[in-house]
């Protein structure tokens, strides 16, 4: 699926409520041809809860200096691991 859309957002630098915000945003735009890819310093735990209650698609792993890849993405049959860049 390399037609894939990337909305890409680095968090790591950013004070909360800012990351939340952009990330709503992001999700708003969601469709099937594209995809939600932010790195944080934190595992965003609300932002996820919100991606579930939304039927979503959603993946997050920890890299090893600590920061978290967060990908999310409306189209089931995205596979999101392919795209993780940990």
């Amino acid at each position: 699926m390399s037609h894939l859309k990337k909305i890409e957002l680095d968090a790591r630098e950013l004070e909360h409520p800012i990351p939340l915000e952009r990330a709503m945003k992001a999700l708003r735009e969601l469709d099937n041809e594209n995809y939600f890819y932010m790195i944080h310093r934190k595992n965003p735990i609300p932002l996820l809860d919100l991606a579930s209650e939304q039927n979503l698609q959603v993946l997050n792993r920890e890299d090893t200096q600590g920061d978290w890849h967060i990908l999310i993405c409306r189209n089931p049959d995205i596979n999101l691991s392919e795209l993780l860049r940990v």
